[in-house]
Parts: structure tokens; C-alpha cells; sequence
């Protein structure tokens, strides 16, 4: 069944773009389709200008784009440690220590918890950590996928807090699909509005949010 139609999505280099709209609008389908994870029924999906279509997940990402689901993203039976150890097996052994090191200094909490088990950590941890697992191959482009999923505010708030750190710092491209549209559009440079597999609205983060009539109605913001 097709449900993404004539969409036209462009990422910005080292910004964060913003997906957003009701449930079922194709949000996740985007993502999955970029990963080669949904089939393409026509058009192209472009990567520094090497196309995608047909590509396996698993070469999509060698390229340099990581994608985090919305659910699943750890290893609960093993530590944090372990996890991250895992996400970077592909990468020489005298890499390894030097990018778990590098994922603390980004996401201290899990220095604390470094031989705890995945499954014991707080909802926000296991995202922090899920998203250190991606970080261990030193990816061009991160796409996330309702990472505020089942957070409390103040959690939600603290991985948005994080993900802006990766573009500051890291210089990382960011796709984030979120039913947290304010914050999310809070945060991001460039925003979609998807809605019936369809863009009604490409633009500035920041415009979509202060939008009179596609905020109210779509993503529930009310303006002061």
C-alpha cells in the first residue's frame, strides 16, 4: 500500500530538520524509506549525491546514516558498556575504547551506569545510550524516530537538550521525526509538516510553530 505521495524532502547539512503531523501521516515511512526499509514505488532518494534506491540497510548505513527506531534500540540482558562495545564492532579494537570514551564525555549519566544493565535505566538513559550506540560509528547523518516516546517532560527536554549538543558540536545532520512538535519544532532549523502521506508545509522550524492555522490544527499548538 502506498503511502507516501510525490514527496519532496530535502536535509540540510549540520541542521536539524524537523518531521512532523498526525499519526499516520508517513513519518516513520520516510525514515524507513531513506534506510531501505519500505518500498520505493517511484522517485529517488539521494545520499551525497549517490542514489539509495535498491541499496541494502545494512551498505545505507556503512554511508554514514544511522537510524534510531522508535523502539528496540538497546540490548537489555547487557550493560551499557556492552551495548556501545556492540554498536562498534565494525570499528578496529584500538578505536573502540577511544569512542566509548568520547560517548561518556557527550552522555556523562552513562558514565555512572556503566556496567548496568541496559534494561535497568530510565527511559531517558536507554534513549541517551541508544543514540551513543549510533554515535559509535561516527555517522554523518542521525535519523530519530519519537524519541520522546513514553517520557516524562523533563526527560523529554533533556534529550532535546542533547540532540541540539550534536549539531553544536558534532557538526552531526539531524532527521527527527516527533510527536512532540513543539519541542521538537523548538529546537529545529528546518521543519515538514506531513499530513496524508502529502507536505502541506516545507519550511523554517520556527515559522511552522507561530503558524496561525497549520499549528492549531495539525500539531495542537494554540497561540498566545
Amino acid at each position: 500500500m502506498k503511502v507516501l505521495f510525490d514527496v519532496n524532502f530535502k536535509v540540510e547539512d549540520k541542521k536539524i530538520t524537523v518531521v512532523v503531523g498526525p499519526n499516520g501521516a508517513g513519518k516513520t515511512t520516510l525514515l524507513n524509506s531513506i534506510m531501505g526499509l519500505a518500498t520505493i514505488h517511484g522517485g529517488e532518494i539521494l545520499f551525497e549525491g549517490k542514489k539509495l534506491n535498491g541499496i541494502p540497510t545494512y551498505k545505507i548505513a556503512k554511508l554514514g546514516i544511522a537510524y534510531l527506531p522508535q523502539m528496540g534500540n538497546v540490548l537489555a540482558g547487557l550493560t551499557v558498556e556492552e551495548n556501545l562495545k556492540i554498536a562498534g564492532y565494525l570499528l578496529p579494537a584500538s578505536e573502540v575504547k577511544d569512542r566509548i570514551e568520547a560517548i561518556l564525555d557527550i552522555f556523562p549519566v552513562l558514565k555512572e551506569f556503566i556496567h548496568r544493565k541496559a534494561g535497568t535505566l530510565s527511559g531517558g538513559e536507554r534513549r541517551m545510550l541508544a543514540i551513543g550506540m549510533a554515535l559509535m560509528r561516527r555517522p554523518k547523518v542521525l535519523l530519530l524516530d519519537e524519541m520522546s516516546t513514553d517520557l516524562a517532560p523533563i526527560l523529554v527536554k533533556k534529550v532535546m537538550e542533547k540532540v541540539v549538543q550534536l549539531r553544536d558540536e558534532l557538526g552531526l545532520t539531524i532527521v527527527m521525526v516527533e510527536q512532540a512538535a513543539r519541542k521538537a519544532l523548538e529546537i529545529g532549523d528546518k521543519a515538514y509538516l506531513l499530513v496524508s502521506g502529502t507536505v502541506r508545509y516545507e519550511g523554517g522550524a520556527q515559522e511552522l510553530l507561530q503558524h496561525p492555522e497549520l499549528a492549531k490544527l495539525y500539531l495542537g499548538v494554540v497561540q498566545a
